[in-house]
């Protein structure tokens, strides 16, 4: 089965947040707080598969208040931070939600995302993802981690099942 065929099964999106849903960079800002940036396209994909009815949860390592501002913003509430062990983290999950694994895709960056996107159906990589995990990667965007490579999985899979340019929370058949 190709990708494109894959992608059409996915119900569940996993993805990490440094590299993937922001550019990787931390600003250092006075008084130690840190800032990220996060790419608005990425944010619209994500709030329609909200409201298309597909899953979506945040595993990262970091732990950011204004990131979880953001995504629960977007309608995200599945979202894990600070998880030293994400394939644990997954398997935990999965099993709470009774989910199928060729029926979630991941998306990661770095080798903490590894072993997890390795359990899932498709394991996605932002263009400038590490070596190591380009080279677990069913899909490798050819966009980069913040730049859009969220929106670009999204898409597809709306796209496959009918569920693009549709913003009234309501699929179509």
């Amino acid at each position: 089965m190709n990708v494109l065929e894959q992608f059409r099964h996915i119900r569940t999106f996993i993805f990490d947040v440094d590299g993937v849903l922001t550019d990787g960079t931390i600003q250092l800002l006075p008084g130690g707080e840190q800032s990220r940036k996060m790419n608005i396209r990425d944010g619209y994909a994500l709030q329609l598969a909200v409201k298309m009815g597909y899953r979506i949860a945040v595993i990262s390592g970091g732990r950011s208040e204004s990131v979880v501002t953001r995504l629960n913003g977007l309608g995200i509430t599945d979202i894990f931070t600070g998880v030293t062990d994400k394939s644990e983290k997954l398997e935990d999950y999965a099993l709470e939600h009774d989910l199928l694994w060729e029926q979630m895709l991941f998306m990661g960056d770095d080798i903490p995302d590894h072993r997890a996107m390795q359990l899932c159906g498709i394991a996605a990589c932002p263009a400038d993802a590490a070596p190591e995990i380009k080279s677990i990667s069913r899909y490798i965007s050819p966009v980069a981690g913040g730049q859009g490579c969220v929106r670009d999985v999204i898409e597809k899979v709306l796209k496959l099942n009918g569920h693009w340019l549709l913003d009234e929370g309501v699929p179509s058949k």
